[in-house]
């Protein structure tokens, strides 16, 4: 109920009175010894006229006492408070719960959404004195009646200095509110305390010592709850027990007292009183009614009065700000050289001084500085003190600095690191493992007790898994690299490195992560095989009998034949080709060495299959062998597809035609043809025709086979890049189109005709506007237009109705009355302007978040009381990204100061000081032209949404794509520019 938000602690400041006059002065806290009646309260509306606060009585006190007056909304409290304890006493057990039950509900959703709603539109666009003075409630000359009831109410609760006459609308409007809360917080509490009445028992099964130790901690809670209310009203008194910050100023709230003892005291320990009467009556219905009443308390604290405090008293703070820290550091040690010690007699007058704010955060210049002022006149001590200077100081030469800011070294450590399962990228191996792990932990968990049969297809499907993901998944991603350097682009656009290495760490990192990746799915695929085959193994009976010993053996055999093949190969190929290595390290040297098993084989890691095919016979299980043909036929399509297509780009005419094996093979065929046919005699003709017919067959067979896949690969690459893109259109289609459209019924009324919507020309003095390049929008309607009327920008052909907008404008749209609108929900009942018979016209303004960021035609459409119904249009206007000239550092810079400044809407206090930003600080004295230390290429930014729009604009323009991440780490022209060439010149296949 009050503003106890550690954003919203202020300090009061106490001014020089003499410089304040006595309608504008607001002084400071008064001192303890002064008479509270001396005391002035002054107020500010957010219109700027200052007015005096009266006094105000608490409530219990103005609703109970007998000698104060009471209102017909204070009969009226008391009557739904007697009502509540006189059905308490006349209902019995079995319905009063029921019943006190559901009236507390009602009082509870009264203050946290009635109350929560009410207050959120009046912060934001002081809605309920809009709807007074729209009502004409307090207007003598429109509602007399409703004006003289309402000053009968306020003024015979209020004290003699009360005026209704003098003061402002909010104030009285404040007044009024302040009633109905007192109705619904009453009537809230007496409620919730009949219902805990009505469900009083005695637990059984419980120690008397329980019992007292029960009724004690009860009482205590209780007490506690009445002590932090009373401390708070104390602190905030009833300007923020009201929110009265919702309808005018009153100087910067105070949080000491109980706001230091827990955060948002008046939400959370000061419902402490609910769990006490829980204990008390022994009730676990209370109990949970009572968590639940907190916890809707808690959403009226997070989506009203947090938002409230951050509007009234918060101030944005830019991010990605560098401010230099060596700079500072050597700044303060030259400013210790130069200033002499302080004498015990300028300690003395130091003491005199007010101490600085500590933690506290201190006023900004819009709000009041103070709270209260006092008739009596204010005595200072201005005490002046005079540092000698030191002539003559020797000028000692240091080796400058190179400044270091903690935006930097964030950068430096932090990278996207995991936080749990925030930031999880699975192309990085320690996020991969992670999730590796969690999953099998949680299958592990949740799995119930499986049959044998269960079991064996659980394990096939997980060692088919992994050969698939082994072989197709690396296979791709690995292609992908070759293509279009995929893993590199991927690490490139997610991280930040240093610039001086032209990408090197971002190549070393992509291609750790690959050897981390390929070794873990390498040892899972061959670990979930022999797993499979340990469930399908099972001793033989007798090894004399049958085939069991000769498939025992020959799988030895064939196991053996790949332990040896995999060491042959890497003792040839080392850990780099292990590795695929040249399909990432563009710049180690890559020669082709037929030795080894290479120079028989020139694909071994075939044999891999073989101790599939090996377990397959040892254990006899079909499944296992399934399982080989399946590695078999993934492993050729992973040498047809990924490594022979990336040989032949590599080495090209140096690869080798035909393996030493197969050519011994094919001379021995040779020669046994040749003696075939001598001793065939005259069937020689007819056997070497049969032959070759054979021999065509076959490699007709595969090369048509090998063609239609590549036939099959080279149709479909297109066709799924297009219906990936369509997948992309009609998911952002889908977006727009989530919208419910509403059309008005009264569109008779209004001539359209009269309707007319225009875009300003752009600066080029065409309808072609640069990405970020703010649109003027002029428009003419008549003067019964609805207020409620607004302008939204859409891409041309997306809505195929020219009366009816059908898809959302997701946010770029602009009201024509921005005071008749709160975000994007229209304000009160529809109000149309004022009649005549001139048109009136007016312009709004495109800008910022309300802009299309992306390429293209687009169309503006004028629509009538903030519904969908089109009443005029202009287009097509066109937006355009540019791209430099050239690609070297002087282009890419300069396209990036004219874009940077577009992205961030042209606010010169987050724009480069090279591109005309103000930077509220000072020149560095070592004269380098930098700001505080900073570079003049630096800049911010208010949120990431910003950072957003720069990466649109460099993938728009340079095809090269970043996370908002990486462009708030640079957060500097010349870094950014630098780090695009490093790019493209990195990902030049």
């Amino acid at each position: 109920m009050v503003l106890s938000s550690p954003k919203g602690l202020r300090q009061r400041k106490i001014p020089d009175p003499s410089r304040l006059d006595p309608v504008h002065r607001i002084d400071g806290e008064p001192q303890k010894s002064r008479d509270p009646r001396e005391e002035v309260v002054w107020g500010k509306t957010r219109s700027g006229e200052v007015f005096r606060v009266p006094t105000t009585h608490d409530v219990l006190t103005a609703l109970f006492h007998p000698a104060y007056p009471k209102s017909h909304l204070d009969i009226l409290n008391l009557s739904l408070l007697g009502l509540q304890l006189v059905l308490f006493y006349l209902l019995p057990r079995s319905v009063s719960k029921p019943f006190f039950l559901l009236y507390f509900i009602f009082w509870r959703a009264a203050y946290d959404a009635g109350l929560g709603w009410v207050l959120t539109r009046q912060s934001k666009k002081k809605w309920i004195v809009r709807e007074i003075q729209r009502l004409g409630w307090l207007d003598q000359e429109r509602k007399p009646a409703m004006r003289r009831w309402i000053r009968a109410q306020l003024a015979g609760k209020m004290g003699k200095d009360y005026s209704f006459d003098e003061l402002p609308l909010e104030y009285n409007s404040w007044l009024l509110f302040r009633q109905l809360v007192d109705v619904i917080l009453l009537n809230d509490f007496l409620a919730y305390s009949m219902f805990a009445f009505t469900c009083f028992r005695v637990p059984t099964g419980l120690s008397i010592t329980v019992h007292i130790m029960r009724w004690i901690g009860g009482i205590a809670l209780i007490a506690f709850n009445l002590w932090v209310k009373m401390e708070a009203h104390n602190v905030v008194k009833d300007y923020g027990w009201y929110w009265g910050d919702a309808f005018f100023q009153r100087g910067n709230l105070i949080f000491d007292g109980v706001f230091e003892l827990a955060p948002h005291p008046m939400y959370s320990v000061g419902y402490a009183g609910y769990y006490g009467l829980s204990l008390i009556v022994g009730s676990y219905p209370v109990l949970f009614v009572s968590l639940a009443a907190h916890a809707a308390q808690f959403a009226f604290l997070l989506f009203f009065e947090n938002p409230h405090i951050e509007r009234m008293y918060g101030k944005r703070k830019p991010i990605s700000v560098r401010r230099p820290l060596e700079f500072r550091k050597a700044r303060q040690q030259r400013d210790k050289d130069a200033t002499p010690p302080v004498t015990p007699q300028e300690d003395c007058i130091d003491g005199l001084s007010t101490p600085a704010a500590t933690e506290g955060e201190t006023a900004t210049e819009t709000e009041l500085e103070t709270e209260t002022e006092t008739e009596s006149t204010m005595q200072t001590i201005q005490s002046k003190k005079a540092s000698p200077m030191r002539n003559g100081s020797p000028k000692t030469a240091a080796k400058r600095l190179q400044p270091v800011s903690e935006h930097d070294l964030h950068h430096k450590y932090f990278r996207r690191d995991v936080v749990v399962l925030r930031n999880i990228d699975l192309l990085r191996s320690s996020d991969a493992m992670l999730v590796l792990l969690v999953f099998y932990l949680l299958v592990a968990s949740c799995l119930p007790v499986l049959s044998h049969r269960a079991t064996l297809a659980l394990h096939f499907a997980h060692a088919c898994a992994w050969c698939i993901f082994h072989t197709f998944g690396l296979g791709l991603l690995l292609r992908a690299q070759s293509r279009s350097k995929f893993l590199v682009r991927h690490f490139l656009k997610n991280y930040t490195y240093p610039l001086n290495d032209n990408g090197d760490v971002a190549v070393q990192e992509a291609f750790t992560n690959w050897k981390s990746l390929y070794n873990m799915s390498l040892c899972m695929t061959y670990a979930s095989l022999v797993s499979l085959a340990w469930k399908t193994y099972s001793l033989p009976k007798s090894w004399t009998e049958g085939d069991d010993l000769l498939c025992h053996t020959l799988g030895a055999l064939l196991i053996g034949l790949h332990v040896w093949a995999a060491m042959e190969s890497f003792e040839v190929l080392g850990v780099f080709g292990w590795f695929y290595g040249d399909f990432f390290a563009e710049d180690f040297p890559a020669h082709l060495e037929y030795t080894g098993i290479f120079r028989y084989l020139d694909n071994p890691e075939l044999m891999s299959g073989a101790s599939f095919l090996g377990l397959a016979l040892i254990s006899g299980s079909k499944l296992v062998g399934l399982l080989a043909i399946l590695r078999f036929l993934s492993h050729w399509w992973f040498l047809r597809t990924v490594e022979t297509p990336h040989m032949r780009k590599l080495y090209g005419d140096s690869l080798r035609k035909e393996a030493g094996f197969v050519k011994v093979i094919k001379n021995v065929a040779s020669k046994n043809a040749r003696l075939l046919e001598f001793r065939a005699g005259r069937h020689a003709p007819e056997i070497r025709r049969v032959a070759k017919e054979v021999k065509g067959t076959f490699d007709k067979v595969f090369e048509e086979t090998a063609d239609v896949l590549e036939d099959f690969l080279a149709k479909s690459k297109p066709k799924i890049s297009e219906v990936m893109q369509d997948t992309k259109v009609l998911l952002q289609q889908s977006r727009e189109r989530l919208v419910i459209t509403r059309v008005a019924n009264d569109l008779s009324a209004y001539d359209t005709a009269k309707y007319k919507v225009s875009v300003s020309p752009s600066k080029s003095g065409n309808k072609r506007f640069h990405l970020g390049e703010s649109i003027h929008v002029r428009w003419e309607a008549p003067q019964g237009h609805s207020r409620r009327d607004w302008i939204g920008i859409y891409r041309i052909g997306a809505n195929k109705s020219t009366l009816v907008t059908k898809i959302s404008s997701c946010g770029m749209w602009v009201p024509v009355h921005d005071e008749e609108w709160d975000g994007d929900i229209p304000l009160g009942t529809p109000s149309v302007s004022s009649r005549g018979s001139e048109p009136q016209t007016g312009s709004v303004l495109f800008e910022g978040s309300t802009l299309p960021w992306a390429t293209g035609r687009y169309e503006v459409r004028y629509h009538h009381d903030g519904k969908y119904n089109v009443l005029g249009t202009d287009g097509p206007c066109e937006i355009y990204g540019g791209k430099p000239a050239s690609l070297d550092f002087a282009s890419v810079r300069g396209y990036l100061a004219t874009i940077v400044p577009l992205c961030l809407d042209n606010d010169t206090s987050l724009i480069p000081s090279s591109c005309g930003g103000i930077h509220n600080s000072s020149p560095d004295p070592d004269g380098n032209g930098a700001v505080n230390g900073r570079d003049p290429d630096d800049f911010s930014f208010w949120s990431e949404q910003q950072a957003k729009r720069i990466c649109t604009a460099i993938e728009q323009a340079f095809n090269v794509e970043y996370v908002p991440e990486v462009i708030m780490a640079d957060a500097n022209l010349t870094r950014l520019a630098n780090r695009i060439l490093v790019s493209k010149q990195l990902l030049v296949v």
